[in-house]
């Protein structure tokens, strides 16, 4: 370890637009929090950030309100942004160190040029000394550990909360890729407007959060499950509890899954034939928090005829990928795009 590594430290971070992560080089995971900021209106103070925030969500009263300041995979609020970041890296952070930490940041790859300055000036204003972007497929790739820089073709698909990222990789490099802003967020949203359009039942999307995760599911399952779900009667405006059966979620997410299978044929329709014949030998690699989805899996298999596979931990996947290229820096500086100040 050399002189200069004493004095700083070095910091991977997944700003995802549901959850942050963060790792910190030879320590791992050290934080892994909801992308949720609890502000004061009138005054604009921080009240809480990370877990106690989204607690909040959907209960604050009036002068109270809970802000995810990250939508689609990038930064919709800047100055919030800056704070959650500032806030995570002093969590992490220790002041035994001289020097400001170098940032490796995850960026959806679809991402303009603003949106990177955004990522950028809110790490540096937050305290970062050098901040680099690596794009999210990217990251996840070399975080489930496939050999980004061989000439054969690996594909990734990342389903984030605000982003779904379709990848083709070879040669340190993304071949072709598409990102799309529809990923968890909208599965959430998809199970809202459902219960309301169908049932006239109101939920919060922490509910609806909580519907998906426990009987969410892209393909029939062998035993259909159900769950109680309370909310809000539009009718009769009061609290009503209805059971809710995994087919009807499934139908809910219908529309919003046949996007991302969209997507995924699109990328492979533009795929150089060569890397094709790769990915139909080693498949498809799925992670981010949408691979959990029930059955994601088995669709993708019989949209493409391709194997599909999970990717194991696939929530943290990203931020893995950022934790290795900290722990080798010299072999992954090509992947890495270095933000200079203008």
């Amino acid at each position: 370890m050399g002189f200069f590594d004493l004095l700083s430290n070095d910091i991977g971070i997944d700003l995802g637009t549901a959850n942050t992560l963060v790792y910190v080089r030879n320590q791992g995971i050290v934080l892994n929090e909801p992308s949720v900021v609890a502000v004061e209106k009138s005054t604009g103070k921080v009240l809480a950030i990370g877990s106690a925030a989204k607690e909040m969500m959907g209960r604050t009263p009036g002068g109270i309100e809970a802000v995810r300041p990250l939508k689609d995979g990038v930064i919709a609020d800047f100055e919030i942004s800056e704070k959650l970041i500032a806030d995570f890296l002093r969590r992490v952070v220790k002041h035994r160190y001289l020097m400001k930490p170098r940032v490796v940041i995850s960026v959806p790859s679809g991402i303009t040029e603003v949106e990177k300055r955004a990522v950028r000036d809110s790490a540096e204003n937050a305290g970062a000394r050098e901040v680099y972007l690596l794009q999210e497929p990217m990251a996840a790739a070399i975080g489930v550990g496939l050999p980004v820089e061989q000439p054969t073709g690996q594909m990734v698909i990342d389903i984030g909360g605000g982003t779904s990222e379709i990848a083709v990789i070879a040669l340190n490099g993304i071949v072709n890729d598409t990102s799309i802003r529809v990923a968890g967020d909208e599965f959430n949203d998809a199970i809202v407007n459902y219960l309301k359009k169908n049932y006239n039942l109101l939920i919060g999307e922490l509910t609806a959060e909580d519907i998906k995760i426990k009987i969410g599911s892209a393909f029939p399952l062998e035993k259909e499950l159900s769950m109680d779900v309370r909310g809000r009667d539009l009718v009769a405006g009061v609290p009503k509890n209805l059971k809710v059966s995994s087919v009807q979620v499934r139908e809910a997410l219908t529309e919003t899954i046949d996007i991302i299978v969209e997507a995924v044929r699109q990328t492979l329709e533009q795929t150089p034939p060569e890397l094709a014949s790769d990915i139909l030998d080693r498949g498809i690699v799925l992670t981010g928090g949408g691979a959990l989805l029930r059955g994601l899996d088995k669709r993708l298999r019989q949209e493409t005829n391709l194997p599909v596979n999970i990717a194991e931990d696939s929530l943290t996947c990203v931020v893995r990928g950022a934790g290795k290229v900290l722990e080798d820096f010299p072999k992954f500086i090509k992947v890495l795009e270095r933000s200079r100040k203008d």
